[in-house]
């Protein structure tokens, strides 16, 4: 009993001086964020008289490039912290009002690649996982600039046959994107059966970034809507007027994203070229009927991939709102 209470009486004089400690602790806490404030300030006004007024000033937009951003550093974040996310879209805003549209010119990331030997499995693998790379980049910085979430897609670049959860593989195409593994799928060696024996490396890169652009459509949101939509419809000609907005899109996202990179890759106006001829070659033949068009008349491929190329921005390739003629 008698301990317990000169335990008590301790203890109480040991709380009466942390408090008197505490007292002097934010006394001086106190102090020091007004001279924090005061430093701030001081600060702040030398900024402003500095500035002169020039923020109320614009340059005309045709005597400057385009604005610089903070994702022109892979993995910065910084677009993404001042604007925020938003939910993904969904339904037929996610088509035609997309936040994608909204979010300008590609960022220019570098993308150096390296020299390709077609005929060389390894090699046409490391030119692929280049171009990838670049492509991840690139789409969430821009998915940051939308303030929308983004996961970039696996890649499965095969020699071997396989099976994805949509086709098996090697498959005719000899390339395909599958939303239900949110994966990219490429023969490494079919491809360039499939293309001749091409040696020309933007086929490849226009050949992936195209794959990419299906699953940047699927992380925008509108893949879902124009599957649901696409289906509802009873006759093949009506499922293909979809099915071709659907691929003219990612020929012009392609575009966009090979324009961007085009001085860093290096692309020159010989690329272009073949690129484009590239384009009407993978098009639609005069001859097929609506039941047979899936990808666009060669006018409309070739048009769209150029569009992209030149003005290297998503809005441009908001095909879901053009008129039939220029999807048909």
């Amino acid at each position: 009993m008698h301990a317990g209470f000169g335990e008590s009486s301790r203890a109480e004089a040991v709380r009466r001086a942390r408090r008197s400690d505490r007292r002097v602790f934010a006394l001086v806490t106190a102090l020091l964020v007004a001279l924090l404030a005061l430093t701030l300030l001081s600060w702040t006004t030398v900024a402003e008289e500095g500035s002169g007024g020039a923020s109320q000033e614009m340059e005309d937009p045709a005597d400057v490039g385009p604005p610089a951003d903070e994702t022109n550093v892979p993995g910065s974040g910084a677009v993404s912290e001042r604007l925020g996310t938003q939910d993904t879209p969904t339904g037929r805003t996610a088509l035609v009002a997309n936040p994608l549209y909204e979010s300008g010119r590609l960022s220019p990331l570098p993308c150096p690649v390296p020299e390709l030997e077609s005929q060389d499995p390894e090699s046409m693998e490391e030119f692929l996982h280049t171009i990838a790379d670049c492509l991840d980049q690139t789409w969430e910085a821009q998915f940051a600039k939308a303030g929308l979430e983004y996961e970039a897609p696996e890649r499965v670049f095969w020699e071997e046959p396989g099976v994805s959860p949509c086709r098996p593989y090697p498959s005719p195409a000899g390339a395909f994107y599958c939303r239900a593994s949110e994966s990219i799928y490429i023969g490494l060696t079919d491809v360039v059966e499939k293309w001749n024996g091409a040696s020309q490396s933007v086929i490849y890169a226009s050949l992936l970034a195209h794959e990419y652009a299906h699953h940047v459509q699927g992380e925008s949101g509108l893949l879902e809507y124009y599957h649901e939509q696409r289906q509802l419809e009873t006759e093949e000609a009506d499922r293909n007027s979809w099915t071709r907005r659907s691929e003219l899109q990612a020929n012009c996202m392609a575009g966009a994203f090979l324009g961007s990179v085009r001085v860093s890759y290096p692309l020159t106006d010989g690329d272009l070229d073949t690129l484009l001829t590239d384009a009407a070659a993978t098009a639609d033949r005069p001859e097929e009927t609506a039941e047979e068009r899936t990808h666009g008349s060669i006018d409309n491929s070739v048009s769209w991939t150029e569009q992209g190329w030149e003005e290297q921005d998503p809005g441009v390739c908001n095909t879901w709102e053009a008129s039939e003629d220029e999807v048909y």
